[in-house]
């Protein structure tokens, strides 16, 4: 297996949600590994959270798992259930379709460094935020719940927001 040159993978800076969601998540820094290896069964990416960034507002997928490991740093792990802290070597794990909202939020003074896993977007998959009057489905575009698509803004894009 070739290694993987990290300075030189796909990058995705801040996140594609309408305004104002995308506030918490607009310095989350994401290098794309699984994307630099030619992975198509599932993603792996390296994530880097400043002081006070989210990962993603928070959601749940209808068909994707997602695992997340933190490298270093110290995190906070929000989910229905209430809130954990996560240290180095935790981790956490999403089934896909278990409506349980998750996200990560980096509430220490330094930066954070977690390495995410999930399957790669079948076509039928659906997020689900439940914080917020906003869904996404298979065709990539931001919705309100009542299907009225979050056009202002443009965005076509979940997948790095995820």
């Amino acid at each position: 297996m070739p290694k993987i040159d990290t300075d030189n993978a796909p990058t995705g800076f801040g996140s594609a949600y309408p305004s104002p969601f995308d506030e918490a998540c607009r310095d989350r820094r994401r290098w794309q590994l699984g994307d630099a290896a030619g992975l198509t069964q599932f993603g792996v990416n390296l994530m880097r959270l400043a002081p006070g960034v989210w990962s993603s507002q928070r959601h749940w997928h209808t068909a994707e798992d997602e695992f997340v490991w933190v490298v270093s740093g110290e995190v906070v792990l929000v989910t229905d259930d209430g809130e954990e802290v996560l240290r180095a070597g935790d981790c956490a794990g999403f089934k896909a379709g278990v409506a349980n909202g998750h996200h990560i939020q980096n509430r220490s003074n330094a930066e954070a460094v977690l390495l995410e896993i999930g399957t790669r977007g079948p076509e039928t998959d659906n997020s689900d935020y439940p914080d917020l009057d906003m869904i996404v489905g298979p065709d990539n575009v931001y919705r309100h719940r009542d299907g009225t698509p979050y056009i202002e803004m443009g965005l076509v894009s979940p997948a790095a927001a995820r």
